[in-house]
C-alpha cells in the first residue's frame, strides 16, 4: 500500500484519487474548493481544504509522508508550479503533474515534476487513431518515441501460433498479452496458436505501431 496526495480536485483528480482508494491505497486530496472537498471526503482517506499556493498551509499537512505526489491542477499553472515545487522540496519520492500543453510541461518538469500527462493531448491522440484505423481498438503513447495499441488480429494470423507468425522480428514489435473473450494472456508463449476474435496488446516505436495499422486482412 502507498501514500498519495492529490493536489487539485477537478475531474481528473477526483476521477484518480477515487480509483487509486479503491485499490487499497491511503489518499489525501487537497483543493481550496470547499464544495469538491465535501463530495469527494467520504470517497478518500482524507479531503483536506487549502490553498495549494500557502506555502505554510501546505507544509503543516506533512507532505513528506507521502510516497506520490499528482499535482492535478488545471485552472493555475501558478498554483500547479507552487504544487509541484512543494511536493519535491518536502522529498516526496515521486511527482506526477499533469499540464495542458508541452510549454507548461516543460516548466513543471524544470521544478520537480518526475513526469509530465497530458489528459487531452492524450485522449485527442487515442481517438484519432481509434477513428481512423478499423483494426486499432485503442492506442496509448507511452513516450515520445513508443506506443502501445489494442490491435484486432488479421484473418490470416487465425490458427497460427506467435511463433510461427514471427511478430517480433518480422514486425519490430512486441506482443505484451491476448485478450480472448474475459481472460487475458499475458506475457503469451510462441506456442499460444490465436484464435479468431482475439484482440492482441502489442508495444512497439511509434513507426512501427504506424505500419501495424496500414496493415489489412
Amino acid at each position: 500500500m502507498k501514500s498519495f496526495i492529490v493536489m487539485g480536485c477537478g475531474r481528473f483528480g477526483q476521477t484518480c484519487a477515487k480509483t487509486l482508494e479503491s485499490l487499497g491505497n491511503e489518499v489525501m486530496v487537497v483543493d481550496q474548493n470547499y464544495d469538491k472537498i465535501k463530495h469527494i471526503g467520504d470517497a478518500v482517506t482524507v479531503a483536506v481544504q487549502c490553498d495549494i499556493t500557502d506555502e505554510q498551509a501546505m507544509e503543516e499537512i506533512g507532505l513528506s509522508n507521502f510516497d506520490v505526489a499528482i499535482i492535478a491542477i488545471g485552472s493555475s499553472i501558478t498554483a500547479a508550479i507552487m504544487g509541484t515545487m512543494l511536493a519535491k522540496e518536502a522529498g516526496i519520492p515521486y511527482i506526477l503533474s499533469k499540464a495542458p500543453s508541452p510549454r507548461e510541461g516543460a516548466i513543471l518538469q524544470k521544478v520537480g515534476a518526475d513526469k509530465i500527462i497530458y489528459p487531452e493531448v492524450d485522449m485527442a491522440i487515442r481517438v484519432a487513431h481509434n477513428l481512423t484505423s478499423k483494426n486499432i481498438l485503442d492506442y496509448f503513447q507511452i513516450s515520445p518515441k513508443y506506443s502501445m495499441v489494442e490491435e484486432k488480429i488479421h484473418g490470416s494470423w487465425v490458427g497460427h501460433s506467435l511463433e510461427e507468425l514471427d511478430i517480433r522480428n518480422k514486425m519490430e514489435i512486441t506482443v505484451v498479452a491476448v485478450e480472448r473473450g474475459d481472460d487475458i494472456i499475458v506475457s503469451p508463449a510462441g506456442d499460444t496458436v490465436l484464435e479468431d476474435g482475439d484482440i492482441l496488446v502489442v508495444l512497439g516505436t511509434n513507426e512501427k505501431v504506424k505500419e501495424l495499422e496500414k496493415k489489412h486482412v
